[in-house]
């Protein structure tokens, strides 16, 4: 069976036939008459032989730093989905956050294994500056902020300034922050700069040095708490830079019997279905993460069918909404 006996079978041109197996135009009745030829006879047809003549894999790799995360779950799911629509497959790479491994898929990536990348939340270092500079494939980035690159990102600094705002606003102005690494732009950077901001602009600059930093994980936020208010025993909010680690301070807190919200009101990022849960529940910020996976694959598509577009970068930076108890 190849193409040719399908264009017979289904009494249309092999030309029809070729721009269906490639997402290309052709009439409904056509598309039918095909699709009919094609469940009847179950052909496939080779992906050795449609890469060779058209250059393209039809693969999209994606580079993710763990799985173990709801947010990235959810960004996966928004890219599956529309890579899939696209007449694509995804090729997931998890690196378990070591910058070496991350280093060697991107390598692995630009050697025309796929078609594009999409990378996401990464923690930039010069060599991912220096591997991307002479990278052979499209790629976009999702969760940071990187000039001359196509990228997805939040506004983490307003969302946070927010955060921080609402807290102080609600009387809570013996505040404590648990953040990430500084080297992680987004979530470490941006986040607690906007914590300092906003309590320096309300007359609070005092609660600039009540800060920790935790690693991605429930039981992070568990022993970071449990540092913080050793520190600090008039606490009466905590803010997080993340769901989970907001997860683990509860737990902490819950533990030591104290009262959520009454005596300290906590809050975090993600809105992620261990905060929604939680009893009590807690605040949060709710991103799109879902958009900016298809947002991401919207861009990696228009750069594989635009050689101008792939010169040009893009950068979308998406909203945020706060979620109260």
């Amino acid at each position: 069976m190849n193409i040719g006996k399908i264009a017979e079978m289904a009494g249309v041109s092999r030309a029809a036939v070729s721009r269906y197996f490639n997402n290309g135009y052709i009439s409904e009745e056509k598309r039918e008459a095909i699709r009919l030829v094609v469940e009847k006879t179950g052909y496939r047809p080779s992906v050795q032989a449609q890469t060779l003549r058209t250059k393209r894999t039809k693969m999209i790799g994606v580079i993710v730093p763990k799985i173990a995360s709801a947010s990235i779950g959810r960004i996966v799911e928004g890219i599956l989905s529309m890579i899939n629509e696209n007449g694509y497959q995804m090729l997931l790479a998890v690196t378990q956050n070591d910058p070496k491994m991350e280093l060697e898929y991107l390598d692995a990536f630009g050697e025309k294994q796929v078609d594009g990348v999409i990378l996401l939340g990464t923690v930039f270092q010069a060599e991912h500056k220096k591997i991307l500079k002479n990278f052979s494939v499209p790629v976009v980035i999702v969760g940071q902020q990187m000039s001359g690159y196509n990228c997805v990102f939040h506004d983490d600094y307003h969302a946070f300034y927010d955060l921080t705002k609402l807290f102080l606003e609600r009387g809570r102005t013996k505040l404590g922050y648990i953040g990430a690494i500084q080297q992680d732009v987004a979530v470490g950077s941006q986040r607690y700069r906007a914590f300092c901001d906003a309590v320096r602009d309300m007359g609070h600059e005092e609660l600039v040095g009540r800060y920790v930093t935790a690693s991605f994980s429930i039981r992070s936020g568990y022993e970071k708490a449990g540092e913080l208010l050793a520190r600090y025993q008039d606490l009466d909010g905590l803010i997080c830079a993340t769901d989970t680690m907001a997860a683990g301070a509860q737990q902490y807190l819950r533990e030591q019997g104290i009262k959520v919200p009454e005596q300290i009101l906590l809050g975090g990022q993600g809105d992620a279905e261990i905060v929604r849960v939680a009893i009590p529940s807690l605040i949060t910020l709710h991103y799109s993460y879902e958009k900016s996976g298809e947002i991401a694959v919207q861009m990696l598509m228009e750069a594989l069918a635009d050689k101008d577009a792939r010169q040009a970068s893009k950068e979308m930076r998406l909203g945020y909404h706060i979620v109260e108890a």
